[in-house]
């Protein structure tokens, strides 16, 4: 078998089914490892506590796929135009993480892989692979940066020259042992413009991310209660945040996603913020179908909104929709009553805030 022609038919199949890029890399992960548990001890993981399940074999694919010698990493771009719901200046619209404005990409990735990974097998002696979207204890941005598909950035996101940041990942850990890419280089430079437009100052160094002050862990990862200290941060901001990738200079050779299913769903990015609040457990299953925003649950998805409203400019109507909700869930509630007050110091002694 001739592992030089079977790599790049790789990449080849790849391409052909969808995948903007493909890099082959070995299992040597030590220096991320290393990474990895400083910053676990620092408990800058917050509530993700699968983080530090597993025990090392996040950072040891032979641990946790027996007789792994390379991993296969692929990138896929979700971005997409901006468009005028998820504006910043939209003051009474959510703005939501551009990835998750379509469908769940998890499923259209793992499909992908695993038939990139069938014709692999089918042309070489391989009888062990596995393919991963996110959905393992796997170190996919150290993989993919070995593999040659960018680096890691000040944000902790993966770059690309040609690319930007706005794209998924994916793997294939396999038993042959194909040829290498060489490790892409970083190209930073001094620019720190991520770490300064972050709202709650989440990225305490370089290339170090607190987690816990995140806008995606506060909106996606954390089950309780928002602190209080990082709600006005969060802006209109109710599941992820952009911010830290738009600004990066990287992403103006980002390039839009030809996948129809990334595209944003209309009653997503259409509605005002009043109006996603009102939507019941039944309405928020069926609208948030295949999407990543169901992962949260409804509980979660009021409490993100509610703090959203508590940050817009003061009207009678979000006045009305926060006094007139009646969730019985604490949660809901607290956030519901923070935003309340938060209108009311932000208006002053308006008369409809009398009520």
């Amino acid at each position: 078998m001739n592992l030089q022609q079977l790599a790049s038919d790789i990449r080849l199949w790849g391409h052909q089914l969808g995948f903007q890029q493909v890099g082959i890399t070995d299992i040597d992960l030590s220096l991320a490892e290393e990474h990895l548990q400083q910053w676990l001890v620092k408990g800058l993981h917050g509530e993700m506590a699968y983080m530090a399940h597993h025990g090392l074999k996040r950072s040891r694919p032979g641990q946790l796929v027996v007789n792994t010698r390379r991993v296969i990493s692929v990138r896929m771009d979700y971005f997409h135009e901006p468009t005028a719901g998820n504006d910043e200046g939209d003051n009474i619209r959510a703005m939501i993480a551009c990835y998750a404005r379509g469908r769940d990409y998890h499923k259209l990735i793992r499909r992908r892989l695993q038939r990139l990974a069938t014709k692999m097998a089918q042309n070489s002696s391989s009888t062990h692979y596995r393919v991963f979207a996110d959905s393992a204890p796997v170190l996919e941005k150290p993989l993919a940066q070995k593999a040659g598909l960018g680096w890691i950035g000040k944000h902790t996101n993966l770059v690309n020259r040609q690319a930007g940041s706005w794209f998924f990942l994916g793997e294939i850990y396999t038993d042959l042992p194909l040829p290498t890419d060489q490790p892409a280089t970083n190209h930073c430079g001094t620019c720190q413009q991520c770490i300064d437009i972050c709202p709650t100052r989440a990225i305490i160094a370089p290339y170090v991310l607190d987690a816990r002050r995140c806008i995606s862990y506060l909106t996606i990862e954390l089950r309780d209660a928002i602190p209080e200290a990082l709600r006005s941060g969060i802006g209109t901001r109710i599941f992820g945040c952009d911010d830290c990738q738009a600004v990066c200079p990287w992403n103006r050779f980002a390039q839009v996603s030809e996948e129809a299913a990334f595209l944003p769903r209309p009653e997503l990015i259409g509605s005002t913020l009043v109006e996603l609040f009102s939507w019941n457990e039944t309405q928020f299953l069926h609208r948030t179908e295949g999407s990543p925003i169901r992962r949260i649950g409804h509980l979660r998805w009021l409490r993100n909104i509610a703090v959203a409203l508590g940050n817009c400019s003061p009207t009678q109507q979000i006045h009305k929709a926060l006094l007139d909700h009646r969730h019985p869930s604490t949660l809901v509630q607290e956030h519901v009553h923070w935003a309340l007050r938060h209108q009311k110091e932000k208006k002053g002694s308006e008369p409809f805030f009398l009520l």
